[in-house]
């Protein structure tokens, strides 16, 4: 809810459902997954994303504002997980089809860390880590970058983890499109795209935004 740019965004209203809600429709439709964990902070003012994910039914982890990569790390080791997908919950078209290739990708390559950036929309890839690689960034990744960014510890040292990049199908590439939310113009731009393709019970195709999106 700290938001500096948009505050308070994940539970913005669109198209009548919080963006968080969309974001946690999106994610429960990913199959090869066991659990699905909203990692927020321990400030007061997060009292209602807690409040909200126990409503729809997903377990709430509260840790470091701050220090990110300390909360995620804390987030995995509280769940027992062995290998975590990071979505971002200012994402509200996360592809899940996407991830469920990723974590294929990932666990088919035996990657420490695997990625679906670089060529889809911006707010529609997600990533995946091993706990070990977590854990060692966690360890070691002592700048303020890396506690704030989970992953950019990992991505400086390509030598040391075995990084794997999704590929992606050409009706989903355009790397160039904003799809997150980021600021007052981001979310503006994603209520035109809900409201254009939205209807409850169902979700939004990335091939469906990124033609929108091409004809707009």
């Amino acid at each position: 809810m700290g938001s500096a740019r948009l505050p308070g965004k994940v539970m913005r209203p669109l198209c009548n459902r919080a963006l968080l809600g969309h974001v946690l429709d999106r994610l429960k439709m990913v199959r090869n997954s066991d659990v699905l964990v909203v990692a927020t902070t321990t400030e007061t003012r997060d009292n209602l994303i807690e409040a909200f994910a126990a409503r729809e039914g997903v377990a709430c982890f509260r840790g470091s504002e701050t220090d990110v990569l300390d909360r995620y790390y804390q987030a995995a080791l509280h769940f027992g997980l062995a290998n975590i997908v990071r979505a971002t919950a200012d994402n509200p078209l996360v592809d899940p089809v996407e991830i469920e290739r990723l974590i294929e990708l990932h666990l088919r390559s035996n990657a420490d860390y695997t990625h679906a950036f670089g060529k889809l929309p911006v707010g529609i890839g997600a990533e995946c880590f091993t706990m070990n690689a977590l854990e060692r960034s966690w360890h070691e990744g002592h700048r303020s970058n890396h506690r704030e960014h989970v992953n950019e510890y990992i991505q400086e040292l390509p030598a040391v983890f075995h990084i794997e990049e999704l590929d992606i199908p050409p009706d989903k590439t355009a790397p160039r499109l904003r799809l997150t939310v980021d600021t007052p113009d981001d979310f503006s731009s994603m209520t035109r795209i809900y409201e254009k393709l939205y209807l409850p019970g169902t979700y939004i195709t990335t091939e469906e935004a990124v033609a929108l999106c091409g004809s707009l």
